[in-house]
């Protein structure tokens, strides 16, 4: 079953609470035909930036959904998988791991011409290392292991991937410093600079990313200079890392209404100082706070994510912006963060009968306004 594109992008009811809201600034407001509009992959390809969304290979797949399929192929530039590449699918053994769900979307990816980012070599964060894994790693040696395994995943997908989450979440958002897991126990610092040097090694002509949750609203503080701290550590022992990943789950640590835009501004000019890029790498809207009024929850959505957008957007560093989904129906959200009220989250561009949201609007107008870089698109 194809996508409806026919018909209005926004209803009049969205329409009018996206001006109430504050987006009634041209082409937020304005009346669109998705099939006649430039599509979002388009727009940010204009502008020299690459825009996608993670899949998975199950439930409420592109692969296995025509209709979103059709969305996703035609949206999307980039395409990551949502747990696909992480250790608990690939398996604890580097010699024999289950590449399989992750074949399927490198394999969606080449059909449908798009790039494809891996996630992740290393979430470097206990809650994910299961005490199997754990064991494992003890008995091997925590070297030894990390780079049999990197040069096993990376070495997989060789350069289809242009853009490796090497080290994922290592830092603790309430004490500001590395968790200490398995591997970094064993080895200290010196884990970083074994995985980022196994990454440059096994996938020397990809771009090597450091992702995390810090984010803008009030209580991120310490989580945010946490990472400040890593990041300089990389460039003093010269790790080498090329990019920061800032995950942007908005409003999953903090509420919307508490954002510190002058102290974020501050955390991504020293970021960038240091001379790394900037990604975008999850991006969507917790909507828990939000009223129950699916119009009224749908203008805010799309005012939280116009306002965020434009300002990162305007770093000439940052060129990729991935959706952790586009569709609100299978939004991890709804299992992790589920609002009072029972009502499903709206977190994404399109609504659960495959429709574009304010949202979906919102994206294209922050990529439209952003400034051309000489980006990887």
């Amino acid at each position: 079953m194809k996508p409806d594109w026919q018909g209005p992008m926004l209803t009049r009811r969205q329409q009018l609470a996206g001006i109430a809201g504050g987006l009634a600034m041209g082409a937020l407001s304005a009346p669109l035909c998705a099939q006649a509009a430039p599509s979002l992959r388009d727009l940010a390809a204009q502008k020299g930036i690459l825009f996608g969304t993670a899949i998975n290979a199950g439930r409420g797949s592109p692969i296995n959904d025509p209709g979103y399929g059709a969305i996703v192929a035609r949206e999307c530039g980039v395409l990551v998988p949502e747990n696909e590449m992480k250790v608990y699918v690939l398996g604890n053994d580097p010699a024999h791991l289950n590449f399989g769900p992750a074949d399927r979307i490198a394999g969606f990816a080449r059909n449908n011409r798009m790039k494809l980012r891996g996630h992740t070599l290393l979430w470097n964060y206990e809650k994910y290392i299961s005490p199997a894994l754990a064991e494992t790693v003890t008995k091997t040696g925590a070297e030894t292991w990390l780079r049999r395994y990197i040069a096993a995943v990376a070495g997989h997908f060789g350069d289809q991937i242009y853009s490796w989450d090497v080290v994922n979440e290592t830092i603790d958002p309430k004490t500001g410093e590395v968790r200490g897991t398995v591997f970094d126990k064993a080895l200290g610092f010196d884990v970083f600079k074994i995985a980022y040097e196994a990454a440059r090694e096994h996938a020397p002509r990809a771009q090597r990313v450091y992702n995390d949750y810090m984010s803008w609203e009030v209580g991120n503080e310490t989580h945010r200079a946490g990472v400040l701290r890593l990041l300089e550590r990389f460039r003093k022992e010269n790790v080498p890392v090329d990019a920061l990943g800032i995950q942007s789950h908005l409003g999953n640590d903090g509420s919307h209404s508490k954002v510190q835009r002058a102290e974020w501004k501050r955390f991504l000019d020293e970021v960038t100082a240091m001379g790394y890029r900037l990604l975008i790498t999850e991006f969507d809207i917790n909507d828990r706070e939000m009223p129950k009024d699916i119009a009224q929850r749908d203008a805010q959505v799309a005012s939280v994510a116009k306002s965020y957008l434009d300002m990162m957007l305007s770093y000439p560093q940052l060129d990729q912006l991935l959706c952790w989904g586009l569709w609100d129906k299978h939004s991890w959200l709804n299992g992790f963060a589920p609002r009072a009220d029972g009502l499903p989250q709206r977190p994404l561009p399109y609504d659960e009968a495959l429709k574009p949201k304010p949202m979906r609007a919102a994206i294209a107008a922050a990529l439209s306004a952003a400034p051309v870089r000489k980006g990887i698109a």
